[in-house]
Order: C-alpha cells, then structure tokens, then sequence
C-alpha cells in the first residue's frame, strides 16, 4: 500500500533500543518483544511474520519512502528478515524516531481473472451496516479459500443514500465513512494483496448524484459547471446528474480522480459503470442493437474519448492495471487498445449471459430448454475482446428479482436443505442446475469469471437496502454466511465446497486464460453439450429424466482422460454414482469435427464432468 502513512509500531520499536544498553540478551528480548534487534556491529534486523505475503519490502524516512528498495528476506515458517547495516562511522543505519512502514507489494495480474463481487456494508450476517474490519477479518480469508483471485468492490466511493447501492457519488474522492475509516479500507487493501488478491474499485464515472448540499450538482450555482446544462446534463431514468465530457476541468477532475484511487489507496483497476449510458446520446434507451448505431452521429463522441484517455493513461502509468467496462450494446473495439483505435478496456461484462439465464428459469420448462440457444448466447463475443462472464450478480439478485438458488428452489430452501434428510425433487433439481449453470458459465461464456458476494453458496431469496418502502428494515441487506457456519448439516456447504472446487480446478488447467472452447456436440432431443478448452473435455446432460450408459464423445487430443470434476460427487450434494478411478480411452476416428472419440460410461441426468 502507499507508504504515505507513517509507522504503527517501529518507530517505537527504534525509540525503545536507542533507550537500552547492554548485552546481546536485552536486545533478543527486545525482538521478542519488538520485531527489530539491533546487532553488536550496529546493524538493525527487522522480522516480520507474514505467511501469506508474496514479498514484503521496508520504506520509510531512511529511504526516501522509497517503497520497493529495501526488500525483506523469506524465511521458514511465514518470516520474513531485512537487514539495515551500519552506517559508515559504525552508527546504526536508522536515526532514533525514524518512522517506517512495512508494504506488501500489488499482486501480479492475473492470467485467468476470477472475480468476487462484493459490498462491504452487507457482508455480514447482521442486520447493519458492516465495516472494512469486518470484511478484513472475516471475508477476506472465505475468499482467498474459494480460490477467487480478484475482489470489485461496490459503493465504496461515498454516497448520501445507502439505498443507491452505491451508484448515486457525492464525494468522488471520499470512501465511503458509514464503513470506517480511510484506514481502514487501506488496511483491507493491504491484506488482500498479501493473500495475492488483486482489488478492484466500481467507478461511477458515468452520472452524478443530483444532491447541490452534499454533492457536485449547482456547486457554483450554476446547473452547469461538472455537467452539461438541461437537458442533456439530466439523466431521465436515473434522475442523476451527466458529466461534460467536453470541459478540460471535468477531465481532470475525473483523471485525477482515477489516480487518487490507485496511489491514495492502491487499488488495482476499475470497473466502470454505467458504459452504455456515456457512450450514446440516447444512454441506450430504446437501443436497437443495429450496427450503424455503434458509429453514427447517436454515439457521444466526448464520453467515447474520455474513457479512451482514461483507459490510456491508466495502462500507461500503472501497466498491471485491469478496467473492465459494464456496457449492454456491444460498442465493437470496447476492448481493443487505444493504439489500435479501441477504447482500451481489459474485460467487458457479458450480461447477455445472466439474462438468458434468468428467462430460460422464468419461461421455460427443463425439457424445453434450448441447448443451441445458450451456446450462442455463451460463445456470441468478438475474438480477441475479452469477457467476464456470469450468471448472476447484484442486478439479479436486487428486489423484484431474486438469486439463482432461489428462482431454482424458492420457498423450499426454508425448509428442505438439511442434508439429514433425503433430497426432495426440487432441491434435487434446483442444487444440480445450480453448479450445471455456474460451471458451464464459467468454463464456456468468456476470459474471466464473477461471482457476486454469498452466491457460491446458493444464498436465498434476495437483495433490498433500507428505505421507506420496507421500513428501514436490514433483513435483505445482509449475507447468510451463518448458513454455512451454524449448521454444516445444510446443503449450502456442499454448494460452496462445489464453487471452490470449480475455481481450483480452474486454477489448475487455466481455461479462462484459454483460446474459446470448441464445441462439438450440443445435442437438442439429448440435452447433451460437450465441449474442449485448455485440454479439457466438459460433458454436461441437462436431460431432466434421461441418462446414458455410453455416450460418444468427440475430442482432439488422444489418449487416456479421467475424472476431475463431477456433480454427482456426494460431497458437492450429489449422488456419488460414478467411479472416479475409471480411465476413459480415445480410439482415432472423425466425429464432430474431432479427430478421437472415446466412450463415457455414465453421463447422468442433471449431471457435468470434466
């Protein structure tokens, strides 16, 4: 983290031995009791434990705050060792009260991105606002153990209205105070990058809280400055305030404003919201998806240059740096450098994708699904533009709409996940299609993968902040974790055990990080799909009452295939019918566009393996 902060403990520590004289005894008891032992030649040792970090360095007066010069050593048992020699007269290297401060360094950027949606203020069981420390302590480290690489965090920039979700800024430089404090927030920074977590900041730089006592709205009594004047300075469904793209001092300000982020509180990327929104002048209201709308006289052109100097100056500066853009239109070369006439996003969000998911769940039933309908929703992406894919996030999960798991098994969540008893047909169903959904997701729709916050564990019902219209009430705006901790005997735990082997295995043979899948079968009167990336075969039966004792499967690659994900697997809330020990065979024979084939014993009903 930015070391601009001064010291927590060691300047202490340097105080405390200039005080003490002595032998080598006082000053082992004082790295016992400090972390920092002063050596008979003067030289200054600093230890630190830190199991998880990938590299710890030492910055303070003594360097300039220098934050990378000075370079720990790893030792056995999570230690770590600096050295600090003497100066040239023999004198210890650091004057008495100099003040230091340990960094962790930014994580590498990830090759394949697998992202952790959350909102601090409701990652907690309680009904309140929880805080940075809470998230620090106690959310951090289920992260880090379901195998997700990357945190975005929502409504952190300050917002007035809780209820907003954080989409309604009236301090862009401010985090958010209703958590804590600013130190806070650093401190969970720092330790998600020890964990190798990189941080990802949602950046509302598409509209404005309308708010004039607390907000940028009528700042110097105009209803311009920040924004265009009214109309076009109005956003009609948002009701919030529009940015002049066009102004050199809006530009700055929202430029230095990207910088404040990543340097105050070393925040790693952004994701931008509100894309669609900037990039026409229509906001995307009544888009038609035609192509002459992506270059006709429809797109803002200020807004468009604006996020290609944004996204330019931050790779620039900060090369790690990873953007994704939420955009619905599909703006061609969103996601291709700015050199190239691109706008220079990393990732955009497919949200093609939650959305077919919802419908196929509200309109159709399981035997009417239409396999070659969502393998083209999953694969319809332009090649070498990279997307995150997801089957649900917050969108899905706010009131008037509800979670996966729920819209799977409803109100029988209250009363049928205790794995005590056997399954009935719904939670049979709904806890089958829930990993069928999420893994085919994962391993087909894109580059990178989300999840939002308690959804690797089928959280139930819903999302909904308090207001007026639920009598401020926190029972919505809150997260389960309890139904994981308080009664291991409930089906939430094997859904969770599924997420983060799914994101283990991911991790192991790095699919998203892969050229797109090949999919040679997407069988309609089977419901059969099966599909090969990164050497990986995936076979999915979404039959709802048809199994296959020997089912052909297509592959490229010759040789033997085993079992390395299965749903059926007991401990993932199946029904553990497959031996994991057999050893799958290919024979050469064109099939499907395959130069193999191999014969599946045991492709089940509601059933994938890998």
């Amino acid at each position: 983290r930015d070391v601009h902060t001064h010291t927590r403990k060691h300047a202490h520590q340097l105080a405390a031995l200039e005080e003490r004289e002595g032998g080598i005894d006082q000053f082992t008891r004082a790295y016992e009791t400090f972390g920092v032992q002063r050596r008979h030649d003067n030289s200054l040792v600093f230890f630190e434990w830190a199991p998880a970090a990938e590299a710890l360095f030492l910055a303070g007066d003594f360097n300039g705050w220098d934050k990378f010069s000075h370079r720990y050593t790893k030792q056995p048992f999570g230690k770590w060792e600096l050295v600090i020699p003497a100066k040239a007269d023999g004198s210890p290297g650091l004057e008495h009260g100099s003040k230091l401060k340990p960094v962790h360094k930014r994580p590498d950027k990830p090759r394949s991105l697998r992202i952790y949606e959350c909102h601090v203020g409701i990652a907690s069981p309680e009904g309140k606002v929880a805080s940075y420390s809470n998230f620090t302590a106690n959310v951090l480290p289920r992260i880090k153990d379901l195998g997700y690489n990357c945190i975005q965090m929502m409504a952190v920039m300050e917002h007035a209205y809780y209820a907003s979700f954080g989409y309604q800024i009236t301090s862009f430089f401010a985090a958010s105070s209703r958590y804590g404090t600013p130190e806070d927030l650093k401190r969970l920074i720092d330790a998600a990058h020890a964990l190798g977590i990189v941080v990802l900041l949602d950046m509302v730089h598409s509209h404005a809280s309308k708010n004039t006592e607390d907000g940028l709205n009528r700042f110097d009594g105009s209803d311009s400055c920040f924004f265009h004047a009214p109309p076009r300075g109005q956003h009609s469904l948002w009701d919030s305030r529009l940015f002049n793209y066009s102004s050199w001092e809006v530009l700055r300000f929202l430029l230095s404003n990207l910088r404040w982020w990543m340097e105050e509180y070393r925040f790693d990327g952004f994701r931008f919201d509100g894309i669609t929104s900037m990039l026409y002048h229509h906001h995307g209201i009544g888009f038609s998806g035609d192509y002459s709308e992506y270059f006709g006289l429809q797109v803002d052109e200020d807004s468009l240059v604006y996020l290609m100097l944004a996204n330019h100056i931050l790779h620039t500066l900060y090369p790690t740096c990873i953007t994704i853009a939420e955009d619905v239109s599909g703006m061609p070369a969103l996601c291709r450098g700015v050199e190239e006439g691109g706008l220079g996003f990393d990732y955009r969000l497919a949200m093609a994708v939650p959305d077919k998911w919802i419908q196929i769940l509200k309109e159709f039933k399981d035997e009417d699904w239409d396999i070659g309908n969502i393998i083209h929703t999953l694969i319809n992406r332009r090649y070498g533009e990279k997307c995150i894919a997801y089957s649900e996030s917050h969108d899905q999960a706010l009131v008037g709409d509800k979670t996966l798991a729920f819209w799977l098994m409803d109100k029988e969540m209250y009363t049928n996940m205790s794995s005590l008893v056997p399954m009935t047909a719904v939670i049979d169903r709904g806890i089958q299609l829930h990993k069928m959904i999420r893994l085919l997701t994962h391993a087909l729709g894109g580059e990178g993968y989300l999840n939002f916050i308690g959804n690797e564990f089928g959280h139930p019902e819903w999302l909904d902040f308090p207001r007026e219209g639920n009598n401020q009430s926190y029972h919505y705006a809150r997260r389960q974790f309890d139904l994981l901790e308080a009664a291991k005997h409930l089906r939430y735990v094997q859904l969770y055990a599924f997420d983060r082997h799914m994101n283990l295995t991911e991790d192991a043979y790095g699919w998203l990080a892969a050229p797109p899948a090949y999919v040679s079968t997407k069988h309609e009167e089977d419901k059969v799909i099966v599909f090969e990336r990164a050497k990986v075969v995936f076979i999915f039966n979404f039959h709802p009452t048809r199994s296959y004792q020997d089912y052909t499967v297509a592959v490229e690659v010759s040789g033997k295939y085993t079992i390395k994900l299965d749903s059926d697997d007991v401990q993932f809330g199946g029904h553990g019918r497959l031996d994991h020990h057999t050893e799958f065979f290919t024979k050469p024979q064109d099939f499907n566009g395959r130069s193999n084939v191999m014969q599946v014993k045991g492709v089940l009903l509601y059933q994938f393996l890998i």
